[in-house]
């Protein structure tokens, strides 16, 4: 008996090296994890319990956790300690159950939103809210590095924020040696990153965030003559303020398999190669939101349907592609023509929308056809916007991959959307702006 009861523990000890090697941390470690960089033959290297660590990641806030432990990343950001449905501890702990770690987002007021980094007694009251944060989850063990507010630049002129951010970070170093502190930034300037230089010396590393110029992005590090360690915290989509507009102006946007495309593209040219001041990034946005449409920069789409771009990020974290891909699209027409050539109908009448799309497994394809109003309530800056309401009544018959359009009887601009579904989890979308006029 004795001797069964050995086997069986020693049994139980190998099956918990075994997980814990798997998932390239301890499951159960209750205090925090060292975390630090260090300069070695002119490189950085971040080090996480004493172990190379190179950020895959993601930007997730209400995202599939699970799906990104899968998909090979073992990192996500989010922008606040507590994101109104989750805790910061059970945001963490489920982190901690699928072997990621965080970049956890403390919340700084922004300029832009009305708050004033002359008021110093608002200033000494926000100070003293993020200090809680900080003891709350300064030791869980899923924690990787503090990012103190974010884009607190975007259409900012006090730069007193920047000492605002590096009291914070001060109050970090002090009571937390075992993480590193950033703040992000939208965009990237040498008189920028002067200011922070100047006012918030205390921080680790910096956080930049780029779209459709993160190409540019280490000819801008270089010309900031930023020295330390950076990563890249936002990058995806090219945003919305980036791409051509319609005669009504409005902006259009790129299909999946050309986000796709791009995404490896960008991350090839101006993540990959400097890893020797680069630690790594978080791909936006693991999930999906409406901002401008509920496509633009989700990598799911609201029914939780991988697109293109989750493929391609598969591709880059674990060199191979996943073992069933998700369907291409290689042309979408409405009334014969596409999203740049100005699309004009009158009201009730019937126009023809055709799609092409292909599926590298085979896998058999069906299709869904919407129409939504413009999103005129518009946010700034990745603020909240209420998705349109879906115009019924539309479409006839079964949906295939050519549908028949009767446009709304109501004058305005609107967008016609076609997703492409492989039923396996994956769908492709693209959409095309149309105005309906008498």
């Amino acid at each position: 008996m004795k001797k069964s009861f050995y086997l069986l523990l020693l049994a139980t000890l190998l099956m918990a090296c075994t997980s814990k090697k798997e998932t390239g941390k301890e499951a159960a470690t209750d205090g925090p994890v060292k975390v630090e960089v260090k300069q070695e033959n002119g490189a950085y290297q971040l080090y996480v319990a004493g172990e190379p660590f190179w950020i895959k990641g993601a930007g997730l806030e209400f995202g599939n956790v699970e799906k990104l432990a899968e998909h090979g990343g073992n990192s996500f950001r989010t922008w606040r300690t507590d994101n109104g449905q989750r805790t910061g501890k059970e945001v963490l702990d489920r982190a901690l159950a699928n072997g990621l770690y965080v970049t956890m987002g403390i919340e700084v007021a922004r300029e832009r939103h009305g708050f004033d980094y002359n008021d110093e007694a608002a200033v000494a009251r926000q100070f003293e809210r993020i200090k809680q944060e900080i003891q709350q989850y300064k030791d869980h063990p899923a924690l990787l590095i503090w990012a103190i507010g974010n884009e607190l630049n975007l259409r900012a002129t006090n730069p007193r924020v920047w000492d605002a951010v590096n009291q914070i970070s001060e109050y970090i170093h002090e009571v937390d040696p075992n993480h590193l502190t950033t703040t992000t930034l939208a965009g990237i300037s040498k008189e920028l990153v002067d200011d922070i230089r100047e006012r918030a010396p205390d921080i680790d590393l910096l956080s930049v965030q780029l779209y459709g110029q993160l190409p540019n992005l280490p000819r801008y590090i270089k010309e900031a003559n930023w020295e330390k360690p950076y990563i890249v915290t936002e990058w995806g989509a090219t945003g919305h303020w980036e791409v051509p507009r319609t005669e009504w102006n409005v902006p259009i946007e790129n299909n999946s398999s050309v986000k796709a495309k791009a995404y490896l593209e960008r991350y090839r040219q101006a993540i990959e190669p400097y890893k020797d001041q680069c630690l790594g990034s978080y791909v936006f946005l693991w999930g999906q939101k409406q901002e401008r449409t509920p496509t633009w920069y989700g990598i799911f789409l609201k029914s939780g349907e991988e697109t293109e771009s989750v493929d391609v990020m598969h591709y880059i974290w674990n060199g191979e592609w996943p073992a069933n891909r998700t369907p291409s699209l290689d042309s979408f027409r409405l009334d014969g023509k596409t999203a740049y050539e100005n699309i004009y109908l009158e009201p009730g009448k019937t126009y023809s929308a055709q799609v092409f799309s292909t599926d590298p497994d085979g896998d058999a394809l069906s299709y869904k056809w919407e129409v939504m109003p413009e999103s005129t309530n518009l946010g700034d800056g990745g603020d909240y916007e209420p998705t349109p309401e879906v115009v019924k009544g539309l479409f006839e018959g079964t949906p295939a991959a050519e549908a028949q359009l009767k446009a709304p009887e109501e004058t305005g601009p609107y967008r016609l959307f076609v997703y492409v579904s492989d039923g396996n989890g994956h769908a492709a979308h693209a959409n095309i702006p149309f105005f309906v006029r008498k």
